[in-house]
């Protein structure tokens, strides 16, 4: 067959060798985030922030880890350009403008801790190639430490700014908090951003509902090792679930996207809060549209995250499967629907790839009748 077939264009061969070249550097670089992964875990590199220049043997002792496979380790990450290598003294150095993203006190956060997410990916491959040829879904129980990475990414992204950045996203309601209030995060996971509210403000009353027993079994013994009586864990499969005027905000961080149904989803956490409730909401904060998202932080490992997880998860429940970038417009547009009002929509500094909403269950001019001043 020759070089040029009907409907196709002549080979470009300097663009399909620079191409090839990209390619490999993809392949070199998924390895070298199964490292940052493994960096991540063990703590090396927490240990090695810490460290003068190194040999892999002091290095592994002062991790207490096995020297031959840090050796191994190490030489990954000095070919891939992220620990430097000193031959003639065969010492290791992981320099401090790579720790400020590598290491658990990192001043630009951990981006090691996402290494953990392509691991992840490898382990559910087979899965996901299954869920690709019968249309099928999964369960979270297909994710082996699921709970567990979410929990450090909720401590990284929520937890870590929850006092100082995200509560005063609502106007007063840190003030409403110390007084004392019923709270709610739906789809808490490990519930550490519960936890610590209720610790912050032990006059409000907190729960916490997840679909995954083992996350609220992890939930309920941290809390009672802090000794907290004013929060309660609860397992609940949220597509089914119904209370009625029951709290006067509620929570959910990165969690309203993989259930079956968002909308009505939203529209039960919309009853579920008292007149003048609100609603604080974390997702993520791509586009709806594919184009608009090209140069979005990370846009590819998060729809690569939505083709594993997010959206075969879904599909598994019996669900639409919107996926990770199902898009603020996706996510305003059913707020709306549910019934709220006054939607504010932020991004916080230093946190390109989430959007935070703030919604109502009615306008501060609102009557308590449902109608505008105006109108009444």
């Amino acid at each position: 067959m020759s070089q040029q077939s009907a409907g196709t264009h002549r080979l470009d061969q300097q663009t399909a060798e620079a191409f090839a070249a990209r390619a490999a550097d993809i392949v070199n670089s998924g390895a070298i985030a199964i490292m940052l992964s493994i960096g991540h875990r063990t703590g090396l590199f927490d240990t090695m922030a810490k460290m003068s220049p190194s040999t892999s043997i002091q290095i592994a002792r002062a991790a207490e880890l096995s020297e031959r496979y840090v050796r191994e380790w190490l030489a990954a990450l000095v070919t891939g350009g992220i620990v430097t290598y000193d031959p003639a003294r065969k010492t290791y150095t992981l320099p401090a403008e790579h720790a400020a993203s590598l290491t658990r006190e990192g001043s630009l956060g951990n981006l090691a801790l996402y290494g953990q997410h392509v691991a992840l990916l490898g382990v559910v491959q087979e899965r996901v190639i299954s869920c690709f040829e019968t249309g099928a879904g999964t369960t979270y129980d297909n994710y082996p430490c699921f709970h567990q990475i979410m929990a450090e990414d909720s401590g990284l992204t929520v937890v870590a700014q929850l006092f100082d950045t995200v509560l005063p996203l609502v106007p007063g309601l840190a003030e409403r908090l110390a007084v004392g209030i019923d709270m709610l995060d739906a789809g808490c996971g490990q519930g550490r951003a519960i936890i610590a509210m209720a610790e912050r403000f032990p006059n409000s009353r907190f729960a916490g509902y997840d679909l995954c027993g083992d996350a609220i079994e992890d939930a309920s013994r941290a809390a009672a090792a802090a000794g907290l009586t004013n929060v309660r864990f609860a397992r609940r499969d949220l597509t089914d679930w119904s209370e009625e005027a029951c709290y006067d905000c509620i929570t959910t961080f990165d969690a309203v996207h993989d259930q079956k149904d968002p909308q009505d989803f939203l529209r039960r956490l919309h009853r579920a809060l008292r007149q003048d409730g609100v609603y604080l909401m974390q997702d993520i904060g791509g586009s709806a549209r594919l184009e608009n998202n090209i140069d979005f932080p990370m846009a590819s490992f998060l729809y690569a995250i939505s083709c594993a997880h997010c959206t075969p998860v879904s599909l598994g429940q019996g669900g639409a499967g919107l996926g990770t970038m199902w898009g603020w417009e996706t996510a305003e547009s059913m707020l709306r629907q549910a019934g709220f009002s006054d939607i504010g929509r932020h991004t916080l500094p230093n946190d390109p790839m989430n959007v935070w909403f703030v919604a109502r269950t009615s306008r501060p001019d609102e009557a308590a009748d449902g109608s505008s001043a105006e109108e009444a």
